[in-house]
């Protein structure tokens, strides 16, 4: 009998055929993920919705990359530890109540086990760095990138050691000490404690033994390296209308053909939105709004997010962020890295006039949950702050007219892969932990 793996494996193996060569821009069909390990990407599938990964027991992965917000949590900026609920309608928890947002808008998870991504987050400050003994740079340090199975794994040591998002704050619980005292690594560090959990719960030890051994002890790495087949696997965006026109040439709408056209020529969108998933993986400058608290020194009263160049030290990176891919891009807003835009095309129009757009910036264009405000548009209200931001733009002004817009959006639907969006498992009825997960 064929499980859901199984099945799920079957209908996707005849996706990966390389298309013919299109010219003007447009990509050809041609991608590579990783290898299938069924047992890991099932492990990795419980540990996603668990609980067991955060300091308070009380967060998982999926509580801000939810499928029923197509693998983010629905708003402009998230609640992590300290919320209640999902999506717009968490909340402040009023008796573990948070410091503030998370700094910046969750990011969709589609096709990120792909080999072309070679950086994650809004800023890039994880890479691959060829001349490092492990493969990978982070601000966090050699010991910190040690033992993961790819980029992917890595990605997933940020949020457990995030007081706003999974470890909680001060010293409220172990992994919440271990982290403001520096330890996380090694004995009785965080992610020692957090493997440690996992390994307690007879049912995990079971499913990690296939996979590392019998006596051997459950690292982070491999609680990371689960998670991340299972991510890379769950989240494959591969059946779009677009890519069976790439593949085999079938028509696209009139409109979607005509937004295809605009997006890769006159409208210049395919010069930053390159390649298969709509990204050319570098950082741009393009006066996008910040909200919230930003990410940046927490000494600053208000916190300008200064984007890569808070990783690189170039004043030439200043408010440069990466260039998101638009897999499924209809279903997976807010946008931007503070999630300034709820609505898909008044995105698309900060694009035409970035610097306008900016100084006129309506703040009901986000979607926040209820509970903070007073940092919410600080660096919007302050005139030395928007200055900074409109200066480092490079985005030349543009226009579309009505039917062009149109055009563009009907493209951009056209790269929405439906059976995609809820992931190829689904949410688990149930974890090791007897935790509840959200369904």
């Amino acid at each position: 009998m064929l499980t859901g793996l199984s099945k799920s494996l079957l209908a996707s193996a005849a996706l990966f055929i390389a298309g013919p060569a299109l010219g003007d821009g447009i990509p050809t069909f041609d991608v590579t993920f990783p290898e299938i390990n069924a047992p890991q990407i099932e492990l990795g599938q419980l540990l996603f919705y668990d609980p067991i990964l955060s300091g308070n027991k009380s967060v998982s992965c999926a509580t801000c990359h939810h499928p029923n917000f197509n693998t983010t949590d629905g708003v402009s900026l998230g609640v992590g530890d300290g919320g209640i609920g999902l999506g717009p309608d968490r909340k402040i928890d009023t008796n573990n109540a948070p410091e503030h947002r998370i700094p910046r808008n969750a990011p969709a998870l589609f096709n990120l086990g792909a080999s072309e991504f070679t950086s994650f987050f809004h800023d890039g400050r994880l890479e691959i760095d060829a001349t490092r003994a492990s493969g990978i740079r982070t601000p966090l340090g050699a010991e910190m990138e040690a033992g993961f199975a790819n980029l992917l794994s890595a990605q997933t040591m940020f949020p457990v050691l995030s007081a706003a998002e999974m470890a909680g704050h001060y010293s409220e619980n172990d992994v919440a000490r271990a982290v403001r005292m520096g330890v996380l690594t090694g004995p009785g560090g965080a992610w020692d404690i957090l493997a440690k959990r996992v390994e307690n719960i007879p049912e995990y030890r079971a499913k990690f033994t296939p996979l590392i051994g019998a006596e051997t002890p459950v690292h982070f790495t491999d609680i990371s390296d689960a998670i991340a087949a299972f991510v890379d696997f769950e989240w494959r965006a591969v059946n779009s209308p677009f890519d069976q026109f790439l593949r085999n040439g079938t028509a696209l709408s009139a409109q979607a053909s005509a937004g295809m056209a605009l997006f890769y020529g006159d409208a210049g969108c395919g010069d930053c939105h390159a390649g298969l998933f709509q990204t050319d993986h570098d950082f741009h400058a393009i006066a996008m709004p910040q909200i919230g608290p930003g990410k940046a020194a927490g000494f600053e009263s208000h916190q300008r997010d200064v984007g890569r160049m808070g990783v690189t030290g170039n004043l030439m990176d200043a408010y440069a962020f990466r260039t998101p891919s638009l897999r499924n891009v209809a279903h997976t807003g807010p946008y931007g890295h503070a999630g300034a835009y709820s609505d898909l095309e008044d995105a698309i129009r900060h694009h035409l006039d970035p610097v306008a757009a900016l100084k006129n910036y309506d703040p009901t264009f986000a979607t926040l949950p209820a509970g903070f405000g007073s940092d919410d548009f600080g660096v919007l209200g302050n005139t030395d702050d928007q200055d900074a931001i409109a200066v480092a733009n490079s985005l030349a002004p543009s226009s579309l007219n009505a039917d062009e817009m149109r055009e563009i959006i009907a493209f951009l639907n056209a790269l929405t892969d439906q059976a995609s969006l809820k992931g190829a498992l689904g949410i688990p009825a149930s974890v090791p932990s007897g935790l509840p997960i959200d369904q």
